[in-house]
């Protein structure tokens, strides 16, 4: 990354957009203190180093970041209803992102509070996910929360395949996973925070800086149970759970 960002400031681009995770923001502030960049990922811009303050972001860098410690427990929360009798959660997790501590930490909360035991998969490969499907399957995780990564994002057919085929009941963090036989996902709307980001670097190249823009948030979040594949679980979705989502997939 450090490399393609100094390839963007040679070419003289006149905005920045870093998506994806707070590697792609950080990589693009240390190349560059002059050229505008935008950004949208699932960090704490403050606690990951993107910008000092969410409202006063200062020198060249503004954007959208969708994370929220909120989420994760929302996550779970929908999962526990989905599993009532689930007594261990999994959470797969990449530990070479620079959020992972973050996401652990938030699980952690989360699980705790629901007085549940935890689960930690890392894994960050193919290889590594298969195992850590293997392994779930062994120690007899019964529900599995699947952490914010576009590494997962990127193999979401072989992770929502390995969930089938060890019959664990997970929840995603974008819905794309649900239009390929994911259960249940809850998450920031992707498209909204890439149209704020849009908006933002129109507003760059109108003239407006970077550090007059306030960092924002996502403003909608959408649910997504997908009852195909809740069916060939053996799950019955309550009707105050089916109620509460934004799209069923049938």
């Amino acid at each position: 990354m450090p490399m393609l960002a100094a390839d963007l400031v040679r070419r003289g681009v006149a905005v920045i957009y870093a998506l994806g995770t707070a590697n792609s923001a950080l990589a693009a502030k240390s190349a560059t203190t002059t050229i505008p960049i935008v950004f949208t990922n699932g960090s704490d811009p403050v606690k990951s180093g993107i910008v000092d303050n969410i409202n006063h972001p200062g020198g060249n860098v503004t954007g959208v970041s969708y994370y929220n410690s909120d989420i994760i427990t929302k996550r779970l929360e929908l999962l526990s209803k989905l599993v009532p009798g689930a007594t261990t959660f999994g959470f797969l997790n990449n530990p070479t992102i620079l959020t992972s501590k973050q996401n652990l930490a938030d699980m952690e909360a989360a699980v705790s509070a629901l007085g549940r035991r935890m689960s930690v998969l890392n894994a960050s490969t193919e290889d590594e996910i298969n195992a850590a499907f293997a392994n779930a399957a062994e120690s007899r995780v019964d529900a599995l929360l699947v952490g914010p990564d576009p590494t997962f994002t990127a193999k979401r057919a072989q992770i929502v395949a390995l969930a089938t085929r060890y019959r664990i009941p997970a929840n995603y963090f974008r819905r794309v996973y649900c239009e390929i036989g994911g259960l249940s996902s809850y998450s920031a709307v992707f498209s909204e925070t890439e149209r704020q980001a849009g908006i933002y670097i129109g507003r760059i190249l109108k003239g407006e800086k970077a550090a007059d823009l306030p960092v924002q948030q996502p403003a909608k979040f959408e649910m997504v149970l997908n009852l195909r594949t809740a069916r060939a679980l053996g799950l019955i979705i309550p009707q105050t759970v089916l109620a509460l989502a934004d799209e069923v997939i049938e």
